[in-house]
């Protein structure tokens, strides 16, 4: 059974001092979380300010919520669409030309629901350059999404899916070459 009142995060590393992650939230949530701004130039500035590595032409589009900038990596031409979520708890890597599609949600964090504490568990995840995640997908801790692969639209992802593939369903799984 879990308790918890048992549940303790002491041992999870935050990777920035709470000032700059409450400038950063005050940020996401005045600026980002807008329909109708898109200076994606402006974006990329301020994400690297806050410690995201991004290479140029990155596309941040408008209500993209990101929980941790100096926890992403993203790579050449890629694209973070609409209402997407990054639940960086950990690192989240993506490659060049990705495109990340509406409301698609990463999650680098969950529970260890065996333990009466309910511990917190993080685990990285990698996009590989030339992915598409399809709008409204779940991608789980530890996942890496292979090169050239498709996840279709709605598809819950927890284990790793290989290049080159079009993948799909619930659990997601690799359907036939792209």
């Amino acid at each position: 059974m879990v308790d918890l009142s048992k549940f303790n995060n002491d041992a999870f590393k935050r990777g920035a001092p709470a000032v700059k992650e409450l400038l950063w939230r005050m940020i996401q949530q005045g600026f980002f979380n807008t329909e109708w701004i898109t200076a994606y130039g402006l974006k990329r500035y301020i994400l690297r300010v806050f410690g995201a590595k991004l290479a140029p032409c990155v596309v941040v589009k408008p209500k993209a919520k990101i929980t941790f900038p100096w926890k992403l990596s993203v790579g050449a031409n890629s694209w973070i669409g609409e209402e997407v979520w990054l639940l960086n708890l950990d690192r989240i890597t993506i490659g060049s030309n990705v495109c990340i599609s509406q409301r698609a949600f990463l999650c680098t964090g969950s529970h260890d629901w065996k333990k009466e504490s309910f511990d917190l568990i993080t685990q990285p995840i990698v996009i590989e350059d030339g992915a598409w995640i399809c709008a409204d997908v779940f991608i789980g801790p530890g996942v890496t999404v292979g090169e050239n692969s498709v996840v279709t639209a709605g598809s819950v992802v927890n284990k790793d899916l290989p290049p080159n593939m079009i993948c799909s369903g619930n659990p997601c799984v690799a359907v036939k070459q792209r």
